[in-house]
């Protein structure tokens, strides 16, 4: 095999490595929270951060110490976790997100809540996150008319993000749609359920977005 096919080769292999493949119920366990990794799941007493409300391992249900930075990791790890991302991708939106004029923790959380997988998901139009990212990859969605397939896409005020008409029979966004009443949408995205629309009403805002993150450890983290 060539030189060139076999970086690309190894490279593709590292992308496939790089996904968590494994039960995503033991990554709200890890980090002490409820994730809603799991869609429905999550809202019934089968959730396994319901039932087994700590650590995974043979040390789990231990006395855990963590150091400055220890906790300054987790909390970077859980929300990485929370919005789906790799590390590299990531810390690239924290360079932008410092970048921009601002609090750079407000704008990372800000910037996280505008990518279109999450809107997806928070508009009710997927189960859960992973859910929404692979309804975008597969290009089931548009912005104000347009197919976007590419799930870090970026919404602003007045976007209008759509489910195609030939996507809207798929039984895996009726019922995402049905039981959108179990989660709250947030109040700068405006629902039309039975349009399959939703338009951004305003940009998130920090109070907008009610999960407990702490972003102020994860500059703390990446400013060492």
């Amino acid at each position: 095999m060539p030189s060139s096919e076999k970086a690309q080769s190894l490279k593709k292999g590292l992308l496939v490595m790089a996904r968590f493949n494994g039960s995503v119920c033991r990554i709200c366990r890890r980090e002490n929270q409820k994730l809603f990794l799991k869609g429905d799941r999550c809202f019934t007493e089968k959730c396994a951060f319901e039932r087994r409300g700590y650590p995974p391992g043979q040390h789990g249900q231990g006395r855990i110490k963590f150091s400055e930075y220890g906790l300054q990791l987790r909390e970077k790890q859980k929300i990485k976790r929370m919005y789906g991302m790799l590390e590299r991708q990531f810390r690239s939106l924290f360079e932008e997100a410092e970048r921009r004029k601002g609090i750079t923790g407000s704008n990372l959380l800000t910037m996280l809540e505008r990518r279109l997988d999450n809107v997806a998901y928070r508009a009710g139009f997927a189960n859960s996150r992973s859910e929404a990212r692979q309804l975008v990859r597969h290009g089931h969605f548009t912005v104000n008319g347009k197919k976007v397939n590419i799930p870090s896409f970026m919404v602003d005020k007045g976007d209008i993000v759509a489910i195609r008409e030939k996507s809207r029979p798929m039984t895996r966004i009726a019922g995402a749609l049905e039981s959108v009443k179990r989660r709250e949408i947030p109040q700068w995205i405006e629902l039309d359920a039975a349009g399959f629309t939703s338009k951004i009403r305003d940009l998130p805002a920090r109070d907008d977005i009610t999960a407990p993150m702490e972003e102020r450890m994860v500059v703390e983290l990446y400013s060492k």
